[in-house]
Order: C-alpha cells, then sequence, then structure tokens
C-alpha cells in the first residue's frame, strides 16, 4: 500500500532535504523515525528537493508499506520521535501508482525579504538595508510569465533534461515590514528561485532597468542573471495534486 505524508520543516539545522553522505537531512530524519516506527525499513520519495537552509510549510512524500496502522497513532508517534523542527501533519492513502514527485501539477515558494531589523526573524527572511522600488520588480516578474526557457537562472553543471518551466504567477507584496514574492510553477530548475529573486532584487536596487530581465533571461546564460540570495528566506509553500491520486476506499 502507498501512503502520502504532509509535513513542514525548518531547514536551518539542515543540509537540504536530499540524503547527503556527510551531512544530515530532513529525509534522513524522517526516514529514520518512519523505519523505527513501523519496524521495517522505510524510503520516501519527496515531491521535490529543498536547498540547505531553505524551509518548507508543505512538503510531500510517500513511502511504501504493508504493514497495517493507525494512521491518527502514527502522525502522533512520528511527531514525538522527530525534533522540534520537522512536524507531521497527515498521512493518507493513495492509489498504488500515485508519485509525490511526478503528480504534482504545482509547486509554489515564497520568499521573504525584511525592510527593517528585527531581533525575532533575522533568521527567517533575508534582510535588505537599501530601498527597494516594489512596482519595478512587479513589472519584471511579469515578464517570467512570458517565457519557458529559464536556464539562465539554472545552478550551473545540473544534471536536467531540460530548463523549461511553466510559471503560472508571480508578485510581490508588501506584508507589514516585509517584502513576499510569491512564485507558483508546475516545476523548477535548482537554486531558480533564488537566482529570480536576486535579479529581481536588483532591478528593485535599480542597479538594472526592467527591460534587461528580458535581455538575461534569452542570454541562456547564469552568469548574466542576478545573485542567488540567502536560502533562509525562501519557503516551499504549497504544492498541488488532481484529487486522483487519492485511494478513493
Amino acid at each position: 500500500m502507498r501512503y502520502f505524508i504532509e509535513l513542514s520543516y525548518n531547514g536551518k539545522a539542515y543540509h537540504g532535504w536530499q540524503n547527503q553522505p556527510n551531512a544530515i537531512s530532513v529525509q534522513e530524519m524522517v526516514e529514520k523515525a518512519l523505519s523505527t516506527l513501523l519496524g521495517e525499513k522505510a524510503d520516501v520519495v519527496a515531491a521535490g528537493r529543498t536547498d540547505a537552509g531553505v524551509h518548507a510549510l508543505q512538503m510531500f512524500v510517500h513511502f511504501d508499506s504493508e504493514i497495517r496502522f493507525d494512521v491518527q497513532e502514527l502522525v502522533y508517534k512520528l511527531n514525538a520521535f522527530l525534533p522540534q523542527d520537522i512536524a507531521v501533519h497527515h498521512i493518507f492513502e493513495v492509489k498504488a501508482d500515485a508519485h509525490a514527485r511526478f503528480d504534482a501539477t504545482s509547486r509554489t515558494y515564497l520568499y521573504r525579504i525584511a525592510l527593517q531589523k528585527n531581533t525575532f526573524n533575522f533568521d527567517n527572511a533575508y534582510l535588505m538595508k537599501k530601498p527597494l522600488q516594489l512596482d519595478l520588480m512587479n513589472e519584471a516578474s511579469k515578464i517570467l510569465l512570458g517565457h519557458q526557457d529559464f536556464q539562465c537562472f539554472s545552478k550551473t553543471h545540473t544534471d536536467v533534461k531540460t530548463y523549461y518551466c511553466d510559471i503560472m504567477k508571480a508578485e510581490w507584496k508588501q506584508v507589514n515590514n516585509e517584502l513576499h514574492f510569491t512564485i507558483q510553477a508546475d516545476r523548477f530548475l535548482r537554486n531558480m528561485v533564488r537566482a529570480i529573486v536576486g535579479t529581481l532584487v536588483n532591478i528593485g536596487l535599480e542597479k538594472i532597468c526592467v527591460d534587461d530581465l528580458k535581455t538575461i533571461i534569452q542570454s541562456k546564460d547564469r552568469s548574466e542573471a542576478g545573485y542567488s540570495v540567502p536560502a533562509h528566506g525562501l519557503y516551499l509553500i504549497n504544492i498541488a495534486y488532481p484529487e486522483s491520486i487519492k485511494d478513493g476506499r
């Protein structure tokens, strides 16, 4: 039987989602807890990979098991077993061929920029000391919707078959003393969101103009795009799936 787990985590203490040979990952912690509680080796497959220091308000993973268990009891035990920076919210049975990664129809990320020093969010948002032109950043964000090849924002030497992504939403909003950038797409390249934000920040600082973004995208050259903003301001906030993945029983 196949199950989905919905969880969240603060990525500060981890070297990303994926298992690493010489560093602690979120995947390692989840698999260790699940294997211990089920009494069998449990491998989980995630909807995607977050980089070191990146957070997730919503992540889905799937695992297979023929062991019968009470769902609510397993949620409770996992939360008791896992460290405080990883939380399990739901476990539910899905169809045998449902896949946490391949069946996802969209992912949404949030990037937080703090506009003033705050002792309570310095490790949860990226502090910008210089003023940003929000209208210019939103004007540039609309340009992203008209393109699909985002090689210029991809980490170099990455083994991917295509640089095409369908961006459905990209916008900035001011929320109290922070700027929030929300971007939704069917898929993302490695380091893509942080590179996009860094480029849009350069536009907001008026280091480059809005139309320069078109030239950057067309260049397909990572060195033409902006810097990669720090990981601690990035959050995976939503993953969408079709209703058809559910078991239906």
